[in-house]
């Protein structure tokens, strides 16, 4: 992802952050819709990409965390890191939501 990208899309994660903040002050006070703010929500979750195993391996490295205790943060075996890593096998469901989350927002955020 080059510097720009990163600015855009930082830029527009604060945009879609001050998007759903007035959205939900509007819902607060009874303007908007339930459905209307359930659609907000889903635009402000963060978005799911899959991960090759290197891109695995340099997350959990960042992180400064051997291989079970980074399998214990995101609630799976020890195995299954080890099997990410070396391409055995692809994180998906759950486990890649966490993945994700701790890319963009590091282990604090699923402690």
């Amino acid at each position: 992802m080059t510097m720009t990208t990163k600015k855009i899309k930082s830029k527009s994660s604060r945009i879609l952050s001050a998007l759903h903040k007035t959205a939900a002050g509007l819902h607060a006070a009874g303007v908007m819709e339930q459905a209307t703010m359930r659609e907000f929500d889903a635009l402000c979750l963060t978005p799911i990409e899959p991960m090759k195993p290197a891109e695995i391996r340099a997350l959990r490295q960042r992180e400064q965390v051997s291989q079970p205790v980074f399998a214990h943060y995101l609630n799976v075996r020890k195995d299954a890191v080890s099997k990410w890593e070396r391409g055995e096998k692809k994180p998906d469901g759950p486990s890649l939501k966490l993945l994700n989350l701790v890319k963009a927002k590091g282990l604090k955020a699923i402690e």
